[in-house]
């Protein structure tokens, strides 16, 4: 079954950020996941949600986990969460 990691923040820090993007897409290629979406003004509806969301999607649950988990990924993490606020979340999709 899929699995999706939505995020949603702000930068908080865009010179301690700036590699991120492209450092964390790598390692989305090395372990097959595809990016669904990415909006760094998004569009709010209700709430008080932050203005960069990102969609990925995974084969499972544990694959979404190995790739968070993983030492490339570990590596480079403290770019987005030293510089940024906000959550992500693992979902199960249907």
């Amino acid at each position: 079954m899929p699995a999706y990691i939505v995020a949603n923040y702000t930068v908080t820090n865009p010179g301690g950020y700036g590699d991120y993007p492209q450092k964390a897409t790598e390692t989305l290629v090395a372990h097959g996941a595809e990016v669904v979406a990415v909006d760094l003004n998004s569009e709010v509806l209700e709430g008080k949600p932050q203005p960069v969301t990102v969609i990925l999607r995974f084969g499972s649950k544990e694959a979404a986990k190995a790739w968070y988990d993983s030492p490339e990924y570990q590596a480079i993490i403290g770019l987005r969460a030293n510089n940024s606020e906000g959550t992500m979340v693992l979902i199960e999709g249907f």
